[in-house]
């Protein structure tokens, strides 16, 4: 059975989401503040956790940050807050996804989903070499991508920024961290480099650069790569 830490002070929210959970055959535990949600977390193990920034007793990042200092498991944020540098803070400590309230339940169930199923393919996924999609296949090893029986010819710059993608498969990514990784910058002035790159990336690579299949701009936030 999947086990769900819910972190969250709104006791109404906390029981829609105790029921919708435990109708799908998740195992839940609920925590109120962030001192119960670190101690059940530590105690209990849980192989997602649901996160609001606002608790009563201290910020949602430095859950983030104390759970990331032992523990891997996936971290959905839930946000009533409406800036994206807050939400992007709670990324760059460690968060895996973010979910803007009032939320559908359909939504969250599904990132829950997902979350869940790229955990289990951690250990799988650190030997994965090949990239697969339909239009093009991403050879991790070889550093060579392929797109209807012919060779993509990708400058270093493009190449770096597509295998942290790729390697990190349906999370999104922040701008600050591609920038640092990438360039070696993370000043959000710097941002039109990646709006270039990806816009490169997706004319070599994607059916129509104008509607990304693959390449995905979460606006404000940073990117991501679904397949």
């Amino acid at each position: 059975m999947t086990r769900v830490l819910v972190v969250e002070d709104d006791p109404q929210l906390v029981r829609a989401l105790v029921l919708n959970l435990r109708a799908r055959h998740y195992g839940v535990d609920a925590a109120p503040d962030g001192a119960t949600a670190l101690r059940l977390a530590a105690a209990r193990q849980p192989d997602v956790v649901l996160l609001d920034l606002g608790l009563p007793d201290m910020d949602g990042v430095d859950i983030v940050k104390g759970l990331r200092g032992w523990s891997r498991v996936p971290i959905l944020v839930l946000s009533a807050r409406q800036a994206s540098d807050e939400k992007v803070a709670a990324l760059d400590a460690g968060a895996d996804d973010y979910i803007t309230k009032p939320f559908s339940m359909n939504e969250l169930l599904a990132r829950l989903r997902a979350a869940v199923r790229r955990s289990e393919d951690t250990s799988v996924g650190a030997a994965v070499t090949l990239v697969e999609t339909d239009h093009f296949t991403i050879d991790l090893v070889g550093k060579k991508v392929v797109r209807d029986g012919r060779d993509v010819r990708l400058t270093p710059t493009e190449w770096h920024l597509l295998e942290i993608l790729v390697t990190n498969p349906g999370r999104l990514i922040t701008q600050k961290h591609l920038l640092q990784e990438v360039w070696g910058v993370s000043q959000s002035g710097k941002t039109n480099y990646l709006r270039v790159y990806t816009a490169q990336l997706r004319r070599k690579l994607e059916r129509d650069p104008s509607q990304p299949r693959y390449l995905i701009t979460e606006p404000g936030m940073g990117y991501r790569f679904e397949n």
